[in-house]
């Protein structure tokens, strides 16, 4: 099978969440003099791409995916001066800049929105979603996903707005054409600059069923069938390809909740109807849980490898993987799928399990040290607003105190949000102020400082993994088979291109596991060419260590 080559198949993205990322200004919190200063780390760590969680301006509802200016960035993280300075820098050390692209829905400090809400007969009233209520009642019932229902009052209107996200957060009326130049000139704005592409929030939103009507009741999200892949969506993704991303040599990923591999060849497959290049979705974040991080189920490893194996499967020759296991809007990973006992071995499993997939890798800041969840001793320590809407939703369940807060410090999405930690020294060098949030008490087993100094750390464990990728066309473009489909331990598949074959073997358990060669594969004269425990000699069947990982080449 032919498999096209793109640079966007072969790059590996960093994603950084600025406040937590680096403070170089010592006010506690990350920002954009931070960046420069890590752009040789980064480097050196082998990835090819940063991607920005949003750096604009904004009151920080929801931390950046609440935008105020589209065109400026947030004073707390720096100038477009230092912006454009980080993207020249990157550029040269050949890496490239992927920016947050947020357009389902602004912050209510927008001057869209206040013009809007100013005056019914502005042409920014129709930016947005405003509608007569239903005598007493909101115009349907639509809950938000983060925040009580998916309408505010505005007394001074006598209309309701619609969010399905935060109150501070309103939806884009994207079915106004008006609405949709705009957007095209924010792209335009950014890619002018230098920019290489977009990572596009919440994108299969932007379309809502015509009328927006009532939706099938839910604790949370109600009405979310109405807008997830509505009625105009691939129109109005093909009309931003169209009219602007076919003109820049430039990347785009969509965050797709809810999405299926089949019904993601509709925006991905590579032929003259693409209008995205990859899709985050989220079947395998859901092998711990129902829907959503805080429904918690206990891991089911045939869960996540039936995930990852059909979107391997499904999209290969025809479309192309975004592979992650963490970001900023999930626990870590180390809690989730692996173990804080065996921090360093799980962490490297887990890196090698999904890495040397097929596909672009993502990795998010910490992940790459292996980075754990912290411990909130209180629900006043949280920041989010995930988190204090959940507290109301699980209270009507009787669930609150002590029950709630264990539930918070395992599902939060603060766990990926505590600072990076880069040293033992105080506040993991994070900064030399007051961090905006703790960082974990763990930074000083943890840190990027002590395992760059060692040759078996998580850190150069990534560095050998992504050099590995680099120089192996198999671990990109080989084909995928899985193997053991039965076993609730192990994941076992198997990758071949131009005659070459990889194994990957990884243990999702502390207990000894018989791990036998598929039938076809000799591993007694294979190649080990990675591994988180010393192996003394290759054999076609032995027991499995605690979370251990071996690639083998053949």
């Amino acid at each position: 099978m032919e498999i096209k080559k793109h640079w966007y198949k072969e790059m590996v993205v960093y994603q950084i969440w600025p406040r937590s990322f680096c403070d170089g200004n010592g006010d506690g919190i990350g920002d954009l003099t931070g960046v420069l200063s890590k752009l040789d780390y980064l480097q050196d760590l082998g990835v090819n791409a940063i991607w920005f969680s949003p750096l604009y301006c904004s009151p920080n509802a929801d931390y950046g995916y609440d935008i105020a200016d589209y065109r400026n960035i947030s004073p707390e993280y720096g100038t477009l001066e230092q912006f454009r300075q980080v993207v020249q820098e990157a550029h040269k050390r050949g890496m490239r800049i992927i920016m947050d692209l947020v357009v389902n829905h602004t912050s209510d400090e927008h001057e869209w929105f206040k013009k809007g809400a100013a005056d019914k007969n502005s042409p920014y009233h129709d930016y947005y979603f405003w509608r007569k209520g239903k005598g007493k009642n909101p115009p349907n019932n639509w809950k938000s996903v983060f925040e009580g229902g998916a309408w505010e009052y505005n007394k001074d209107l006598d209309e309701y707005y619609l969010h399905v996200f935060a109150k501070k957060q309103p939806d884009l009326n994207m079915d106004n054409p008006a609405v949709r130049e705009e957007v095209k000139q924010i792209m335009r704005y950014w890619l002018d600059m230098g920019v290489d592409g977009f990572r596009e929030d919440v994108i299969t939103y932007i379309s809502k069923a015509e009328g927006l009507p009532n939706g099938i009741p839910l604790p949370v999200g109600t009405g979310i069938e109405h807008y997830t892949v509505g009625p105009h969506l691939y129109e109005y993704l093909s009309e931003f390809r169209h009219d602007v991303l076919d003109h820049y040599d430039c990347f785009t990923v969509g965050e797709a909740p809810m999405m299926t591999p089949k019904l993601a060849r509709t925006f991905i497959a590579e032929n003259d109807k693409q209008v995205l290049n990859l899709m985050f979705h989220f079947q395998h974040q859901e092998a711990d849980c129902f829907l959503t991080d805080w429904l918690h189920t206990p891991l089911s490893l045939k869960k996540m490898k039936k995930a990852f194996s059909t979107w391997q499967k499904e999209m290969y020759g025809d479309a192309w993987n975004a592979l992650y296991i963490e970001n900023h809007d999930h626990p870590r990973a180390v809690d989730r799928f692996g173990s804080v006992r065996y921090q360093k071995q799980s962490a490297k499993m887990l890196a090698a399990m999904y890495i040397c997939q097929c596909g672009t890798p993502f990795i998010y800041q910490g992940q790459e040290i292996g980075m754990t969840n912290t411990t909130f001793r209180s629900l006043d320590e949280f920041k989010d607003v995930v988190t204090f809407n959940n507290a109301k939703v699980f209270a009507k369940f009787g669930i609150k105190g002590e029950r709630f807060l264990k539930i918070a410090n395992k599902c939060s999405r603060e766990q990926s949000r505590t600072p990076v930690q880069w040293d033992g020294t105080e506040n993991a060098g994070f900064t030399t102020g007051t961090p905006w949030m703790p960082v974990n008490p763990n930074y000083t087993e943890i840190n990027v400082a002590d395992q760059q100094k060692d040759p078996d750390s998580v850190l150069n464990f990534y560095k050998k993994l992504l050099k590995f990728r680099k120089e192996n066309e198999i671990v990109i473009y080989g084909s995928y088979e899985e193997h053991c489909k039965d076993s609730s331990t192990l994941y076992v598949y198997s990758r071949e291109y131009e005659g070459k074959r990889m194994l990957v073997v990884c243990s999702f358990t502390e207990k000894p596991v018989r791990f036998t060669a598929p039938d076809g594969f000799d591993l007694s004269n294979a190649e080990l060419v990675l591994q988180n425990y010393d192996v003394l000699y290759n054999s076609n069947s032995f027991l499995t260590k605690p979370y251990e990982v071996r690639v083998y080449m053949l």
